[in-house]
């Protein structure tokens, strides 16, 4: 406990000494997040300055060996990092696909040459990964995919096509589903590769979502040649690699419920409604519901610790992170429709200065995608019911 309280100590002092003061400022929009990469253009000195400080301890990715950019911090450490970060206020100094799903997998399957080649650079946010799973006809069920992949000596041969692909237009990298064997059960003959974006063949296309921004995409795969040595894990063994990076992706979703580095939404209505003589927001239907938010908000943060904790003590249930995604998707939902409401008409704007473009009402309407991407609502429900509660099919 003392070893632990010393880590406490120090991490706050180095924190307090090297947080920028913008970078513990809570986030304006999807627009302050760093997420590294080749293509990633700095908001401010202050987010460079963040990420690199963090990057050079590890704490990036504070688990993580130190030998592949990692903190090699125990569970109890990381757990007072993040407890340290929220008290002060600093900003997540990077965010990752990379970080949060493609990451763990490496860890688990890569090759040593494959995790020294690319989690440090990972850590360091010199990479930016998206995601190649969901095709046309292949959302909820994703073993239908069709994507295929030919060997040819040294390398594989990518012919296909992969949609809601997010922020590929963004990323240096992707982590892609593939068939590689059309005789086999669907299951069986899918592998997971890793390739360059910028590899020959390879193409996107935004989509435009009704929010009126294109976070996510169409992606095109051409003769796209893939060295064999970026095949992760076996041929024909994806599938497994595959839910064990969704059980991740689900987690990193899920987290969109909790608060992070943004304002206490009672204190921004407070700030936005103002306040009657005793000091409470003065506008009593709402902040019964402000209130009720807050408490469901702070009783998934306690869950969310909980599962983290449980998994990383190797006693978690896999099938929790369905959990956490549905119940994180559907807070995250109603944080938006309170923001809209404390916002009231000016809330509505779409396009000016005073409203940042519309930011309110456009990230109103981006929220309604949580409850399909990495897996829809429904399909969670349906793992809750049967993995976790035992129900019997229909």
């Amino acid at each position: 406990m003392e070893d632990l309280d010393s880590f406490r100590q120090a991490t706050r002092a180095w924190l307090e000494a090297n947080c920028p003061p913008e970078m513990r400022q809570p986030m304006r929009s999807e627009e302050d997040i760093c997420w590294g990469g080749r293509r990633f253009r700095f908001q401010s000195e202050a987010q460079r300055q963040w990420l690199a400080r963090m990057a050079e301890r590890g704490w990036t990715v504070p688990e993580w060996p130190q030998a592949y950019g990692g903190g090699g911090l125990s569970r109890a450490q990381a757990k007072v990092l993040r407890q340290q970060m929220a008290e002060l206020g600093c900003r997540v100094p990077l965010q990752s696909f990379g970080i949060s799903m493609l990451g763990p997998a490496l860890l688990k399957y890569g090759t040593e040459a494959q995790k020294r080649e690319h989690l440090p650079r990972i850590a360091r946010g010199e990479i930016r990964w998206c995601q190649g799973y969901s095709e046309p006809n292949a959302g909820s069920d994703l073993a239908a995919l069709q994507t295929r992949a030919e060997e040819r000596d040294d390398h594989f041969v990518v012919n296909g096509q992969k949609v809601w692909t997010s922020y590929a237009d963004k990323a240096d990298w992707i982590f892609c589903l593939v068939r590689t064997d059309a005789a086999a059960q669907k299951h069986t003959g899918i592998s997971f590769l890793l390739f360059d974006m910028e590899t020959p063949g390879v193409s996107t296309r935004p989509i435009v979502l009704i929010s009126g921004k294109s976070p996510f995409c169409e992606t095109f795969f051409d003769d796209v040649k893939v060295p064999r040595a970026n095949l992760l894990g076996e041929a024909n063994g994806g599938w497994e690699i595959a839910k064990y990076l969704l059980t991740h992706e689900r987690e990193m979703i899920s987290a969109i419920g909790g608060r992070g580095a943004r304002k206490p939404l009672g204190q921004l209505a407070a700030e936005t409604l103002g306040v009657d003589a005793r000091g409470a927001l003065d506008a009593p239907v709402l902040r019964a519901q402000l209130a009720a938010f807050e408490i469901d908000e702070a009783a998934f943060a306690c869950a969310g610790e909980r599962a983290v904790d449980l998994a990383r003590q190797g006693e978690g249930i896999a099938a929790f992170s369905s959990v956490l995604k549905y119940y994180g998707a559907e807070l995250n939902k109603r944080r938006h429709e309170l923001l809209m409401a404390v916002g009231g008409s000016d809330a509505l704007e779409w396009e000016s200065e005073r409203s940042q473009e519309g930011a309110a009402a456009r990230a109103w309407l981006r929220s309604k995608a949580n409850s399909i991407e990495g897996g829809t609502s429904e399909v969670q429900l349906n793992i809750v019911a049967k993995r976790l509660l035992g129900l019997p099919g229909a």
